[in-house]
């Protein structure tokens, strides 16, 4: 697999390349995306259909599917704006979250903000995930690692320390978050998920602390 420079990508979509667009089609996709946050946000991922979203933009059903190609492609459309928007916060955002804080605390952020994301974006998530296959291939979840390991390096973990398998470990605890029932994922759980982040991140990078 070939690494991923953090500092060289600062928007990675989620769903192959971006292609430029004319500003109509633009402007087309925008409203499409805008009528099917407002269609999930009232009633819910489950309502999101490509007819349903058609009557919410007032567009013809074809419109759709040219955009999206298929339910799926709607529902990729939408993580792709989610992932967008916390790569910003991440890659140059405010501190600690983003750069200016040291390593051990924007990992300690990154994980916080991370499981936010999760829990208000769960169903959206799971409807728009990928077959095992291509998972851990999607661009933004590799950019997410790459951040990770970074991060884990700039601590200064030692060098016999495989970084790059210990992101995907400390990522995938975080991803554990979406296997919780909806029901379940409460503030109260949620908070304590985060502390537990948080104490595993210190348990990491507690021996670099520590000299």
């Amino acid at each position: 697999m070939e690494p991923l420079d953090p500092l060289a990508l600062r928007q990675v979509p989620l769903v192959g390349p971006q292609v430029p667009e004319r500003a109509d089609a633009a402007r087309n996709r925008a409203k499409l995306i805008a009528a099917a946050r407002r269609i999930v946000e009232r009633d819910g991922v489950a309502a999101l259909t490509t007819d349903r979203l058609a009557a919410e933009a007032a567009v013809g059903k074809g419109t759709v599917f040219r955009r999206f190609g298929s339910r799926a492609g709607i529902f990729q459309a939408l993580l792709d704006d989610v992932e967008r928007e916390f790569q910003g916060r991440f890659l140059s955002g405010p501190p600690p979250l983003g750069p200016g804080a040291p390593a051990v605390e924007r990992l300690v952020a990154f994980g916080r903000a991370r499981l936010e994301v999760l829990s208000r974006q769960a169903p959206l998530m799971r409807a728009a995930e990928l077959p095992p296959e291509q998972h851990y291939e999607v661009p933004a979840r590799r950019i997410v690692e790459v951040h990770i390991a970074t991060l884990l390096r700039q601590a200064g973990l030692a060098s016999h320390t495989d970084a790059g398998v210990l992101s995907f470990q400390l990522l995938s605890v975080l991803e554990g978050a979406l296997t919780i029932p909806e029901a379940k994922l409460t503030d109260e759980h949620l908070a304590r998920l985060a502390d537990g982040w948080e104490h595993l991140v210190r348990a990491v990078t507690r021996p670099v602390e520590g000299g």
